[in-house]
């Protein structure tokens, strides 16, 4: 007889929708957390004031149906992100205002933007999501990195610099750092790039009263005491009886088990036998993107009265992309910054003054002297983190989809995989790790007797 019938491994969206649903199919269930707390990649914290802000990820948007369906299962509720008013786009020390689709470029690189975009939409749309390397072509797009398409396709300077600008806000990456095919899949994972980026109509168009971590919380308190925090798993045993999971104080044994956990960590625990070496192969070439989130109080939300809705891209600065994230009740003005790819890994290196003086000269740039004065910055360092080592989520250098891809999400025994990674619905993002869990979980449900 086993422990429990399925463990766990993992107590963010991915492994508590996993759980959830077993449990809810009768079964038993232990999770095994690492940290001190559960939500994964969403984070709650606050501001001096008292003002909840969220550290991790946060907007939902359309088509990220079964995020906003079990938002509404666990009673919370969502309300619009502000997207009222004029946007920035700052290069070449200009900041330029603007309020139609030209992303306030020069009319030539705002014309080249659109045509590239276009293209890249097209390229999108004909990704065989649900398996990339079927793509017609998926060689060629895999062996080429998006930052070499950008090259070969515009001689636009500003144009190269936008999407170099763009890329790292959806990744927290670099051109260079992604296939191109990988590029391609995500965009067809999340509808489009157009869903992707934009606010009102988009994946950024609303947020959780209270915080996205509730969503992780609700779950596990409908687990009870399934849920076990710092739990540090190392070694995974499988055989014909079933799997042994080895944690750090304790070890459990099950018929099935999931690891819910970023790519890149799970390459980092030990399977006895071990995994194949495409399985394998794959979580040495997933790593995470890096991005410091900040979230700076105001006493006010000041830019609303000029006439601004807080978005800003610059195509100079280190802070690359700005939102207004305050709160619904409007008690006070909070704007939430980025610092993505390499900016965030040099950011890393300063202390938090340093960054501090960083963010405050690259807000009073775009929005003038009342940004000077917040009266908090609170900031999340998610390269630093032991138990994520990186955000948003993974991604697949050149080459690595049509080597390595097949074994993403394909189980391993007894083993399973879930997290944002392995869902070809909404890639990378918290509807997508819900959606990996739901698979897990029905993958086993057909396994166990």
């Amino acid at each position: 007889m086993h422990d429990v019938d399925v463990v766990v491994v993992g107590a963010g969206l991915a492994g508590l929708s996993a759980a959830r649903t077993l449990v809810g199919a009768g079964r038993t269930v232990a999770v095994l957390e690492a940290r001190d707390r559960v939500a994964g990649r969403t984070l709650g914290g606050f501001l001096s004031n008292g003002v909840p802000v969220e550290m991790g990820g946060q907007w939902v948007g359309p088509t990220q149906l079964a995020a906003l369906e079990l938002i509404e299962e666990l009673a919370l509720k969502t309300f619009p992100t502000f997207d009222e008013g004029d946007a920035l786009t700052v290069f070449d020390g200009n900041v330029v205002r603007y309020s139609d689709e030209d992303f306030g470029l020069p009319p030539e690189s705002a014309a080249e933007v659109g045509r590239l975009w276009e293209q890249l939409e097209a390229l999108a749309s004909a990704v065989a999501v649900e398996a990339p390397w079927d793509t017609d072509g998926a060689e060629e797009l895999d062996r080429q990195t998006l930052d070499g398409w950008l090259v070969a396709n515009t001689e636009d300077s500003i144009a190269r610099r936008f999407f170099r600008v763009l890329v790292p806000v959806l990744f927290s990456a670099e051109t260079p750092e992604l296939s191109f095919l990988h590029f391609l899949f995500y965009v067809r994972s999340g509808t489009s790039l157009e869903t992707l980026a934009a606010t009102t109509g988009g994946a950024q168009e609303r947020r959780v009263l209270g915080g996205t971590h509730q969503i992780s919380e609700r779950m596990s308190a409908d687990l009870g005491d399934a849920v076990r925090l710092n739990a540090v798993v190392r070694t995974i045993r499988q055989d014909e009886s079933g799997v042994l999971v080895e944690y750090e104080g304790g070890s459990i044994t099950a018929g099935r088990v999931v690891v819910a956990v970023p790519q890149t960590l799970a390459g980092r625990l030990r399977y006895v036998p071990p995994l194949p070496a495409l399985r394998d192969g794959l979580t040495q070439q997933m790593p995470a993107g890096s991005v410091i989130k900040l979230q700076v109080g105001y006493d006010a939300p000041f830019w609303r009265e000029d006439g601004l809705s807080g978005l800003v891209l610059s195509l100079d600065d280190a802070l690359t992309v700005v939102l207004d994230n305050s709160p619904h009740d409007g008690s006070c003005g909070v704007l939430v910054g980025f610092l993505e790819g390499a900016h965030a890994r040099t950011a890393s290196l300063m202390g938090a003054d340093e960054r501090r003086e960083l963010v405050i000269a690259a807000l009073v740039k775009y929005f003038g002297p009342k940004a000077a004065n917040p009266f908090d910055i609170v900031e999340q360092d998610w390269t630093a983190e032991e138990f994520t080592r990186g955000c948003y989520g993974g991604r697949l250098g050149a080459g690595v989809w049509t080597q390595y891809g097949r074994a993403l999400a394909v189980p391993v025994g007894r083993i399973h995989w879930a997290g944002a990674e392995t869902s070809t619905v909404w890639n990378g993002y918290m509807d997508g790790a819900i959606r990996s869990g739901y698979r897990a979980a029905a993958e086993i449900l057909e396994k166990l007797p």
